[in-house]
């Protein structure tokens, strides 16, 4: 894999291969308790602004998506499902005539849409519907008017946020080349749009120019990649697309993730690094953010200090999330699992986590919360499926999925992504008062 150095700003933060040796991994499989890929849906679909995604799947997908997104009968979203009938599933109707109906009146009714994505589900994949040649056939039918594309949003082993990586690749096949001789930086993975401003103006201060985001606010505005591209991850679930750009030549560069001061810090650093870009520099272009963030982060480390807690594999974010936690506000990791531990882009993160943490890899639910039981930590992380039942056991919870729709990257949101776990222990204090 390619990637280009560490900066010095980040020296302190540099990462290895593996986790620390104190730091044993324990690999998990049985039963799973995580939503599937169509929840990326809920903010791609209002990240990416001239496109539609037609989920083709059962009513229960649909149900899925509108209980998630809030979104009332009467409106007009940008998502919709195709729902497979009984004849469909039984093989008694051609899907692909059925499916090439919906989309013509589809786009006949929304003259809007730019890209029109094809997401595939559970049942869709289990009858062998082939949406990457139906989307190349569509692409064909519907030539200059619309660009078709096809990927997965299937829950079958995997987690929710992987729809979004499987998204990403799509779009990644069809971004431009970077014309020879120049150079760019690419931030992957979907950010609000409060926080991409806030980074695009980071990144102007730096000097570093031009910036392009991944997935961009409309998929007609595809960057660029090519051999002078440097990619910088936002997000830990994009290891597909960090693969499927780097075959078109980009560059990974290697950090942490920007969850409070330390990561954004490095993280800043080490894109500034690679672009050539001097430390003292960096830290004179920073100063100010860091401080509203030291001042709106100490009230919060105050209220988290000591407190235990663990987090059950859902969204990736586990471990960055694990590691300001820990380092920034002085909490005490009891067991931090990951849905799927990728160390290619989670090598950094894994160097900094505390010694002796129990890190685990998949899951074996019943087996996990054996484990969650005999701990008691202070507040558990987890799916909105556990929460409750959690709760009634008198665990404190954060709902993982809350950690994915609120902003919480960069300075400016450091405080608030400290609130979001001091929330429900101030509840809990509250309600025993």
């Amino acid at each position: 894999m390619s990637t280009v150095g560490v900066p010095p700003v980040a020296a302190n933060l540099a990462g290895c291969a593996e986790p620390p040796v104190e730091t044993r991994v324990l690999h998990e499989r049985g039963q799973r308790e995580v939503f599937c890929g169509l929840a990326g849906i809920v903010w791609l679909h209002r990240k990416i602004q001239d496109a539609f995604f037609l989920v083709v799947g059962s009513r229960t997908c649909a149900h899925l998506l509108q209980s998630a997104a809030g979104v009332m009968i009467f409106a007009e979203p940008r998502f919709a499902t195709a729902i497979l009938q009984d004849r469909d599933l039984a093989g008694l109707a051609d899907c692909n005539e059925e499916l090439d109906r919906v989309v013509s009146e589809l786009l006949a009714r929304r003259s809007d849409i730019g890209t029109l994505f094809l997401v595939g589900s559970c049942p869709s994949e289990v009858i062998k519907l082939d949406l990457e040649t139906a989307a190349e056939r569509l692409s064909a039918l519907h030539d200059g008017r619309v660009r078709i594309l096809a990927y997965t949003g299937s829950g079958i082993e995997t987690t929710f946020t992987q729809g979004e990586d499987t998204c990403l690749t799509a779009l990644a096949a069809e971004m431009p080349v970077l014309p020879t001789g120049q150079r760019s930086l690419l931030v992957l993975g979907s950010l609000p749009d409060v926080v991409e401003d806030q980074f695009a103006r980071l990144f102007a201060e730096l000097g570093i120019a031009p910036v392009h985001f991944l997935p961009p606010r409309r998929a007609s505005d595809l960057p660029p990649v090519g051999e002078g591209t440097l990619l910088l991850a936002a997000q830990p679930f994009v290891g597909d697309t960090v693969a499927a750009l780097q075959e078109r030549g980009a560059k990974l560069i290697k950090s942490v993730y920007p969850f409070g001061i330390e990561g954004t810090r490095a993280w800043l650093g080490a894109a500034a690094h690679a672009w050539g870009i001097g430390a003292e520099h960096v830290a004179a272009v920073i100063a100010a953010p860091v401080a509203r963030a030291e001042r709106g982060l100490a009230r919060y480390r105050e209220q988290l200090a000591g407190k235990r807690i663990t987090f059950l594999p859902d969204s990736q974010l586990e471990i960055p999330l694990g590691r300001f936690l820990a380092r920034e506000c002085g909490m005490q990791l009891v067991e931090v699992g990951v849905p799927y531990l990728d160390r290619r882009l989670l090598s950094d993160e894994l160097a900094l986590l505390p010694s002796g943490l129990r890190l685990s890899e998949g899951q074996d639910l019943e087996l996990q919360l054996d484990r969650l039981r005999d701990d008691r930590p202070d507040l558990t992380v987890c799916g909105l499926g556990l929460a409750n039942p959690l709760e009634a056991e008198g665990l404190s919870t954060k709902w993982s999925i809350e950690l994915v729709f609120t902003p919480v990257h960069g300075f400016d949101q450091a405080p608030d992504l400290a609130e979001l776990f001091a929330r429900p222990l101030n509840r809990r204090q509250r309600l025993a008062l």
